[in-house]
């Protein structure tokens, strides 16, 4: 992790069913212009469970804010993915276990 490149991702989804915003801190890698981060505990995690139900997000790193839209990534339809974002994880956390969700800001 370089110096100028945060540690966390803050991200905000909307509760499924109470409908109010729910905001996490969490440990992310960038790919391409999207982000990416992992649930330790898949699709159990709240915050997943809100963005299977509605996946527009908001997400801030660093100083900018963005809005976009968050997705599982899905190992059987998208193993190069999957494998990639891992190793960046692993390379940068030395962790990568989990379900991995990406978020892409609006206009990438």
């Amino acid at each position: 992790m370089t110096n100028a490149e945060p540690e966390f991702i803050y991200v905000t989804t909307t509760g499924w069913k109470t409908g109010t915003p729910h905001d996490i801190e969490i440990w992310y890698v960038e790919r391409e212009g999207r982000y990416y981060i992992i649930s330790e505990n898949r699709e159990r995690s709240h915050w997943v469970q809100n963005i299977q139900h509605n996946p527009a997000i908001t997400l801030r790193v660093g100083e900018t804010t963005y809005r976009g839209i968050g997705r599982p990534l899905d190992p059987a339809t998208e193993p190069e993915l999957v494998a990639a974002v891992s190793a960046l994880m692993n390379e940068k956390y030395e962790w990568s276990e989990g379900l991995i969700v990406e978020l892409t800001p609006e206009g990438a």
